[in-house]
Order: C-alpha cells, then structure tokens, then sequence
C-alpha cells in the first residue's frame, strides 16, 4: 500500500487475533509497530522484527486514561512520532438482556468504547500537531445491525461508528482521517475453538460466502484505509463481512 513505509502503527489488542494479524500486515507494508496490548505482546515484536521492521511492547490497559497516555508517550519517545493508531482490543461478556448483569455491562463497554476515547484522545496531540494521522477502529457487523443476546456488545460497536463519525467532521480539516472496519464472522482463535457442527449450522450457514472470514483480510482493510490510497476515505465503515450482511 503506498504511504505506509515507516510509518509508526499503534495497534491495541496486538497480542493476537486480527491485532497480530494486522502488526504483521502493517510490517510487510515496511512499518514499525508498537503493540499495545494488556496480554503479553512479545511474540508479536518477534515476528515484526523478523521481517525487519521495528517493534515495541508497551502492555496497556485501554479502560485507564493514564494507562493510555503512557503508552502514547511511550511510543513518542521510541518513534518520535505516531502516524496510525488501531483501537483494535475487545472483549465479549454475552447475554440475553434479562439476564444480563450491570458488570457485563460495564465490562464490555469500559473496553470496546471508552477504551476507544482513552486511546484516541491519548495519540490525538500528537496527531494534531503535525496536522497529520490516520485513527481506525474495529466495529462489527453487530454494531449495525444488533445480535441476539449481544446488547453491551452491539452497543459498544455501534458507539464506536457515532465516535468515529464525528471526529471525522471535527478533524478532517486538521489532515487527521477516522474510519471503521465492521468484520463479519472471522476465524479467530476464539471462534475456532467452537464445536465445529456448531460452528456450521449456526455462523458459517449464514455467509454467503460460505465460510469464515480469516484475520489477515480484515488486517488488509486497515492497511488499505490508513494508507494514501484511501486519503480521501473519512468517516465511514467498511464492512468486511462475506455478504452475510446484505
């Protein structure tokens, strides 16, 4: 992708799933990662530094604003700069709302959307003061149109479209770019360790595509939105979903 080479990629949740996917991604497109993850990131820099590109680990905690800013400072003192940031952590508490307990609630929503503002509003002086950057998030399919016993979930997802939106009206004439990408069923760890007769008669039977999507295409979407072939793409969400969605 052009306009990526050397170009400094905070990515949180980086530790696995599509956040590794998208380090390594980001690395073949000649960037340097700072993985930004509460999990233990060191085999992510190794595989980044195999490929010749720089890396550091900065374990971060994304429901503390101070936890966020550190790892922005951090990553300013190693780089100098941050060019690319990807809100990526997430977690999954399910439920069906009348059973779903105020924790679960504020759980998932500490993580997946205020963790989205602690992170952006970390990187964002250092953004606006080059007048240059590019801030991406993971949303979901279930953030655009709800999922059974997903309401903390979809929630979070579909705030993180409204944040997202809206900082794209505040910042575009600052040189700053927002955008979503909204992945479908993807073949995560997590979703692989599903019983796979499960796994096919209930998610992959509703892909039109007819199977899960792999946490490598979602991390070619970022790569195309934060490189300059997407400079004047601001404010909107990508659906990387198999067209289960239409």
């Amino acid at each position: 992708m052009r306009g990526l080479k050397d170009k400094i990629v905070v990515i949180t949740g980086a530790a696995g799933g599509i956040g590794k996917a998208s380090a390594l991604r980001f690395a073949e497109e000649g960037a340097n990662i700072v993985v930004a993850d509460f999990a233990d990131g060191a085999a992510t820099v190794k595989e980044v530094e195999a490929m010749g590109r720089k890396a550091i680990y900065v374990q971060t905690d994304v429901t503390s604003i101070d936890s966020a800013k550190a790892m922005a400072a951090k990553a300013i003192e190693v780089f100098g700069q941050i060019d690319v940031l990807i809100n990526n952590a997430g977690i999954t508490k399910d439920a069906m709302m009348k059973k779903m307990a105020k924790e679960a609630w504020d759980a998932v929503i500490s993580v997946n959307l205020t963790g989205v503002f602690n992170c952006t509003s970390a990187v964002l002086p250092y953004m606006l003061e080059k007048q240059s950057g590019v801030v991406l998030t993971t949303s979901s399919i279930v953030g655009l149109f709800g999922n059974i016993g997903q309401t903390n979930y979809a929630a979070s997802k579909w705030g993180v479209i409204g944040m997202t939106k809206s900082w794209a009206k505040e910042m575009a004439k600052n040189g700053l770019r927002f955008n979503c990408v909204a992945p479908g069923f993807i073949g995560t760890d997590m979703v692989r360790k599903i019983p796979a007769e499960v796994l096919q008669e209930k998610i992959i039977v509703k892909i039109p595509a007819g199977r899960l999507g792999e946490p490598e295409e979602i991390a070619a979407a970022f790569a195309f939105l934060a490189s300059d072939d997407a400079k004047f793409i601001n404010g909107t969400v990508l659906s990387v979903d198999g067209a289960c969605t239409i």
